[in-house]
């Protein structure tokens, strides 16, 4: 006799980079053991495997995770905790003025992804030649992870996966049509100056962030700080 298989409830949650609003479900046991693996692993490469594992089933696999942004998959998945584990997660946060750590509740639906308005899309290098640029992808991600990999190799990766377009006055080139050895010898031949200006879009990428506020049990400070990315809402 078969047993019986229970029902999840269904919500609803808004990609932040598209405003598209998806269907998720809680995750399950067996989410949930993916989920424990990665972190006992501690490979960064693993949780980001597991993040999207997870959404791609939770999705009911209709959400291309890999087009989604890395915001996007952060937020999404902390959605996911708030409804499969509960909304209040309990962090040790330590005080600015003694160092000692202090238990902080935060209610994880009241974090959001907070955008700077300010950033431009568009960034002119000369009067006739500029890059549309793109937050990074999670497809992209697997290559930022590698530990292997050099501090200037990372830097390639970044500004690479961060490049949608090449433009001059005549053309645009998309970066998928041109090989990676042809974007980094684009960026090398930028000066400190133009970098500086790829490096501003790419610093100010949406993140989760929530103030929290509380007073220091062991001397009595009153901290208020700005807590930013999903490992920042986990002990």
């Amino acid at each position: 006799m078969a047993l019986p298989i229970l029902e999840s409830p269904k919500y609803t949650v808004e990609i932040p980079s598209t405003k598209k609003a998806i269907e998720y479900r809680p995750f399950l046991v067996k989410e949930e053991k993916i989920l424990l693996m990665a972190q006992e692993s501690q490979e960064s490469r693993e949780m980001l495997n597991a993040m999207k594992d997870i959404i791609r089933a939770c999705t009911f696999e209709k959400v291309d995770v890999n087009v989604l942004t890395s915001f996007d998959l952060e937020y999404i998945f902390l959605k996911l905790r708030s409804k499969s584990v509960g909304e209040i997660s309990s962090v040790n946060i330590k005080c600015s003025a003694c160092e000692v750590p202090n238990p902080v509740d935060i209610n994880l639906d009241e974090v959001v992804v907070k955008f700077d308005d300010s950033v431009s899309k568009t960034i002119m290098i000369t009067d006739s030649v500029g890059v549309n640029m793109r937050y990074i992808r999670v497809k992209d991600m697997g290559a930022l992870t590698d530990d292997k990999k050099s501090q200037s190799d990372l830097i390639n990766e970044v500004v690479i996966a961060s490049i949608e377009s090449i433009f001059d006055a005549d053309k645009v080139y998309p970066s998928e049509n041109s090989s990676k050895a042809e974007l980094i010898v684009f960026i090398n031949s930028l000066n400190r100056s133009q970098m500086q200006k790829i490096e501003a879009f790419i610093a100010a990428v949406p993140s989760l962030k929530e103030t929290v506020k509380f007073k220091c049990k062991g001397c009595g400070h009153d901290n208020t700080l700005e807590l930013s990315g999903t490992q920042s809402f986990f002990d």
